[in-house]
């Protein structure tokens, strides 16, 4: 992924992450892939000022049902991307498609047999990508 990521961003292709884990979570491997953290939207944890753990923040457009797609969608208006490709392993994943122009399955952790079923393109390590961005 590291090495996917390093590619797409020589050819000055914007990578995002959008998840419904949790923002510090997701924040650190975004860090680690030289993805800005600006780029990350996911759930954020909220906690009381005495340190307990007070729920996640529901206003997050990843908190609640097609808020990938929803994120997609700001994204493309934002800065009038003509192709969004969707990488994910799940099916909130696969339903943000469309508003993204293509998804693209991932089986490398988990294989989900909707997501493998009816994905396009379905792909179990990113070696495959990596041979789609030399063509």
């Amino acid at each position: 992924l590291r090495e996917l990521v390093s590619r797409l961003h020589q050819r000055g292709v914007q990578v995002f992450l959008v998840s419904g884990g949790f923002q510090s979570i997701v924040e650190h491997v975004a860090l680690q892939l030289n993805i800005p953290t600006a780029n990350v939207f996911a759930n954020r944890l909220k906690f009381y000022f005495n340190g307990e753990y007070a729920g996640f923040d529901e206003t997050q457009p990843t908190a609640e049902s097609g808020g990938k797609g929803k994120v997609i969608a700001r994204l493309k208006e934002q800065f009038h991307f003509k192709k969004v490709v969707m990488i994910g392993d799940g099916a909130t994943d696969m339903e943000a498609c469309p508003p993204a122009d293509c998804f693209i399955g991932f089986g490398g952790n988990v294989i989900r047999k909707q997501v493998k079923e009816k994905a396009k393109w379905y792909i179990t390590h990113f070696d495959e990508l990596l041979k789609e961005l030399e063509e």
